[in-house]
């Protein structure tokens, strides 16, 4: 068998066993989007109390490229928001991190003053730094100074996810409380506790079909459980929750097992294809060197049925220079 068409299986499989990346940035933007004011009441409540709710709309794209490295950056979320009985307008904007960035304080001034120019208004910005690791404090300033002389001081809010104990939230009746605490700081032990009191958070609150699922989602996708999780987390909700909460989160809970059966059908799928590639690998290596050899001893033939993917690869590619069967087995 060729080499080139084992590794071109091997890419294949590789491309198929890999789970989907998830969009960090797409269910962020969509979940600060949806609920944009709990978000500001839950993390920036001072600024909660003096913003008109009813005044919030989203700008388009804001695009801007780097004069340093030339790149374009697109800012996560703007809005322009309306002081309560007033007219004046200010923008708020909301940048989202998934992964640390040395130079992102930088990136945060930078969005701040060419928004600032381009619209001539106020801006309060925010940075939501959703990472997992490390948990060391992010800067929320970006300065610029001499000796004796500090030229800049450009601060921004800063919500650090893997620095918020989720415990702090089990009480706030806010749905993004209930989506975020998945992302929070949760020692493994606790992780099916916290998908469990996310849900139970979410089902209290009586949101429409629509923005419920879309948090249950969004729970589900940073909170997926193993098998053993999953017993601990089922007792839970059978045994802590109120018989109203069982209800609901259970009519939740059958969308996250019925997505988790078309992955396991998938996965079955595609376990199958790899098996199947490799028997039929294992029988062409076996024909090739029954027509060099003219035999092919019982232990061989059980050596090559056993073997991965790449072994076999390897051992084909063998053949062209043996001069004997062991030759075929040996290591390069």
């Amino acid at each position: 068998m060729p080499r080139h068409c084992a590794d071109n299986n091997a890419i294949i499989l590789s491309r198929a066993l890999t789970p989907m990346p998830i969009d960090h940035d797409r269910l962020f933007k969509e979940l600060l989007t949806i609920f944009f004011s709990d978000f500001i009441a839950l993390f920036q409540p001072e600024l909660h109390g003096w913003l008109e709710p009813d005044s919030v709309a989203f700008l388009d794209k804001e695009i801007f490229t780097d004069i340093l490295d030339g790149e374009r950056h697109e800012a996560d979320l703007v809005a322009t928001v309306r002081c309560k009985g007033e007219a004046a307008c200010f923008l708020v904007h909301i940048e989202t991190q998934a992964k640390r960035q040395p130079a992102f304080a930088r990136r945060m001034f930078n969005y701040f003053a060419r928004l600032h120019e381009k619209h001539g208004v106020p801006v309060y910005p925010i940075a939501v730094l959703s990472y997992d690791t490390p948990a060391t404090p992010e800067p929320d300033s970006y300065t610029v100074s001499f000796p004796g002389k500090e030229v800049l001081a450009f601060r921004f809010s800063t919500v650090q996810l893997n620095r918020l104990n989720w415990r702090d939230y089990l009480g706030s009746p806010n749905p993004v409380a209930s989506a975020l605490m998945a992302k929070m700081a949760i020692d493994p032990k606790d992780r099916p506790r916290v998908k469990a009191e996310c849900l139970r958070l979410l089902v209290t609150l009586r949101l429409d079909p629509a923005r419920s699922r879309f948090i249950s989602g969004f729970i589900d996708t940073y909170l997926r459980l193993q098998q053993e999780e999953l017993q601990m987390f089922d007792h839970l909700i059978h045994t802590e929750f109120l018989p109203t909460e069982q209800e609901q989160a259970m009519e939740l809970t059958t969308s996250w097992k019925e997505e988790g059966i078309q992955l396991g059908i998938q996965q079955g799928i595609e376990q199958g294809i790899e098996k199947g590639i490799q028997q039929g690998e294992s029988r062409l290596l076996k024909r090739q060197l029954i027509r060099r050899f003219q035999t092919l001893p019982d232990e061989v033939q059980a050596r090559i049925e056993t073997a991965s993917p790449e072994q076999l690869g390897q051992w084909a590619d063998n053949i062209l220079e043996a001069t004997t069967l062991d030759d075929v087995f040996k290591t390069h």
